[in-house]
């Protein structure tokens, strides 16, 4: 009597579970483009005793491939395992076969997700009992206060590589044996809801897209479903950080450079960019001392006119030489070529009775500088 109660309670709580025919594992998804390569990534620790892990495959959507992370999960009830789902190039197309749990794990195309599925069954732990056991070979028990551990080393006796889809051109050529068919004929459960989570987390995520990352996820996989940041998230080798990649999908490339960055006129103390030479860097005239740069070379240095004067006059009597101080070249009484200190100061030419020439006159002609369109020689015969 009690087992026979015990019986009727275990296919109460079966019958509960979201049930799903082998025929219905073979309706999905199909599309005419095949899916990435299966990226490489490391495990993360798995959290606590009674978690299996699920690993990640691509799934489709409108927007293309994306990337469903690979993480570990609870199993809806005691003695369920996971079958991984698999892409299957079947009538011209690649069809998706959905994964489910089930007591025993089914064909899932012979694709290597690693850790355990090597494409035949499952070789990462068992259940004993009510406990499940975990192979340390082949999964990460690293940091997790797991007893149930055993050690066993695991053969591969089918081609390792990173293909992600059985038949067609470049797939894994892979037949069910009749272990798996009997496995596709029980009764399987579907995703339960925090895996379900996960997949809808994971689509909504476009650094995840394959279109984005270019087969390299960022986030390869998670300690837990449906977290896909902070401890236990690892992404794929190759790929750039979480906080990267999502910058970068979310990165306008429509903006000009003066809204990305401030222009530089906007900034205190320094001057537009778009000005003038003169208008960034103050004249050379307003430097005491120093004559202005875009002015002819005669009104910058009146003495070598006033020389160029007496050669034409033909007058005997030396030019006045140039004094060093820095008076030399300005306008007003004290303009005229002064004498070298000591000497005494150079004079005109003599006049009639020995009187020396006014030198007013001279003083005049240094000072005042010529029109520029004036000949040398007119200027001098005008005086």
């Amino acid at each position: 009597m009690r087992n026979l109660v015990r019986g009727l309670l275990a296919a109460v709580l079966l019958a509960a579970l979201p049930l799903m025919s082998s025929a219905s594992v073979l309706i999905g998804v199909s599309v005419n483009i095949a899916p990435p390569v299966l990226p490489v990534y490391v495990q993360p620790p798995c959290p606590s005793p009674g978690y299996i892990w699920i690993p990640g495959y691509w799934a489709w959507a409108d927007e293309g491939y994306y990337w469903i992370p690979g993480t570990w999960a609870l199993a809806p009830s005691v003695g369920l395992l996971w079958t991984p789902g698999y892409w299957g190039w079947e009538s011209e197309v690649y069809l998706w076969h959905g994964g489910y749990w089930g007591p025993h794990v089914g064909f899932y195309g012979g694709v290597n997700y690693g850790f355990g599925y090597g494409g035949v069954g499952y070789e990462g732990g068992y259940w004993r009992g009510s406990q499940f056991y975990y192979n340390r070979s082949v999964t990460n028990i690293s940091n997790t206060n797991i007893t149930n551990v055993y050690n066993r080393t695991v053969i591969n006796n089918v081609t390792v590589n990173r293909v992600s889809f059985n038949g067609g051109a470049g797939g894994v050529a892979a037949r069910p044996s009749a272990a798996e068919l009997r496995a596709g004929n029980e009764h399987h459960v579907g995703l339960t809801p925090v895996q379900r989570q996960h997949e809808q987390k994971a689509q909504a995520d476009t650094t995840l897209r394959a279109a984005v990352n270019g087969g390299r996820p960022p986030i390869a996989a998670t300690q837990r479903p449906a977290a896909f940041s902070g401890h236990g998230v690892v992404g794929a080798r190759g790929a750039a950080p979480a906080g990267q990649a999502h910058a970068a999908a979310m990165n306008r490339n429509d903006r000009p450079p003066q809204a990305q960055r401030p222009a530089v006129s906007n900034r205190a103390g320094v001057p537009p960019v778009d000005r003038p030479l003169q208008a960034q860097r103050p004249a050379m005239s307003n430097r005491v001392g120093v004559p202005q740069v875009d002015r002819p070379p005669q009104a910058q240095h009146p003495g070598p006119m006033v020389n160029q004067q007496f050669r034409e006059r033909g007058n005997a009597a030396a030019p006045p030489p140039r004094s060093p101080s820095p008076g030399v070249g300005r306008a007003g009484p004290d303009a005229g070529p002064r004498g070298a200190p000591g000497y005494p100061q150079a004079r005109g030419p003599a006049q009639p009775g020995g009187a020396p020439a006014p030198q007013g006159a001279a003083r005049e002609r240094q000072a005042a500088p010529r029109p520029s369109g004036e000949r040398q020689e007119d200027h001098g015969r005008s005086r």
